[in-house]
């Protein structure tokens, strides 16, 4: 598959190193050694598939002409629109004209949230109570400089919107959570640099997501009928941990397993080949619902913190 890379930042790089031999251009309206400034300079012919690594207001305008002209996509999270409309012309071009538009959420491919995946699905947990995530990052200085990344909510879509996928991944599409926001705060930033969200139900859950971790660092902890377990750290970050907690009744100290990665991250790789694979086999299938969930709930979330136009705040207008 011919690949182009549009948007050479620290994204654009990654992508580009994964991709490899099936990369015939870079596209960058300033970076040095790009092949196009434009994506519209690349002639179709040349190209199968595009891997956009731009900011948020470009997707929309991006995606809407490669789907048009069949191109396969991979985008980075997320996507992200005004209302739904946008997104349901997405949905549609991509079944009209057979091409894939994938929104990259890299931590799928994860080992560990992978294995708490099949955990969870076994049943061996029974039903789930609750469910917290941690996820930070020390990317508040390097944010509040950039030109564009500092606006909106902040780190509410750009970190919240992996935490909200990977609810999807583990409990389904149905889990049926209305989230509410439980702090937002502007400690460093011009926008929000640390958000608490929750939703009650079953299960309880409680997000929160900061860039004022001076450590890169997940958590996740997940208490149920018959057990435990928990999420120490990502690869990338590592070593990252997995324990499985099998409870005893009527009171015990538990029998614990636990598994230990000390490797690279895996996830770009195994995410460029699972975008490649389904542009082999699965043409016109897109993640777009997905997408509209994050948006709406995202759009919600930013709402009830004060940011009334997430999407106009974080491009700038």
């Amino acid at each position: 598959m011919r690949v182009i890379v549009a948007g050479m930042g620290v994204q654009g790089a990654k992508r580009l190193a994964v991709a490899g031999a099936d990369a015939i251009a870079t596209v960058d309206p300033a970076k040095d050694g790009a092949s196009y400034r434009h994506v519209r300079d690349v002639p179709l012919a040349d190209y199968d598939a595009a891997l956009l690594c731009v900011p948020d207001e470009a997707k929309i305008e991006l995606l809407e002409y490669l789907l048009s002209e069949g191109k396969h996509v991979l985008v980075e999270k997320p996507v992200l629109s005004a209302g739904g409309d946008d997104l349901m012309r997405l949905a549609a071009l991509s079944g009209k004209t057979g091409a894939v538009c994938y929104t990259a959420y890299n931590h799928r491919f994860e080992p560990h949230f992978v294995r708490m995946r099949d955990l969870i699905r076994s049943g061996a947990l029974g039903r789930i109570y609750s469910l917290r995530m941690f996820y930070g990052n020390g990317t508040a200085r390097l944010v509040r400089d950039s030109a564009w990344r500092d606006q909106g909510a902040g780190v509410l879509p750009d970190l919240g919107s992996h935490l909200l996928d990977t609810l999807r991944f583990w409990l389904g599409e149905d889990f049926g959570a209305t989230f509410r926001i439980r702090g937002a705060y502007r400690h460093e930033n011009r926008a929000f640099d640390h958000v608490i969200v929750d939703a009650e139900g079953a299960p309880a859950i409680q997000l929160e997501m900061t860039m004022l971790s001076w450590r890169n660092y997940h958590t996740t902890d997940i208490y149920a009928e018959k057990g435990s377990a928990h999420i120490e750290s990502l690869c990338k970050w590592g070593p990252s941990t997995f324990t499985h907690r099998t409870r005893v009744l009527p009171s015990g100290r538990p029998p614990e397993e636990a598994v230990t990665l000390v490797q690279a991250d895996p996830t770009w790789a195994l995410e460029y080949a699972h975008f490649k694979k389904l542009c082999a086999e699965k043409p016109g299938t897109h993640g777009l619902d997905n997408d509209l969930w994050i948006n709406r709930t995202l759009r919600s979330l930013a709402e009830q913190a004060g940011v009334s136009d997430m999407i106009r705040e974080r491009a700038g207008a």
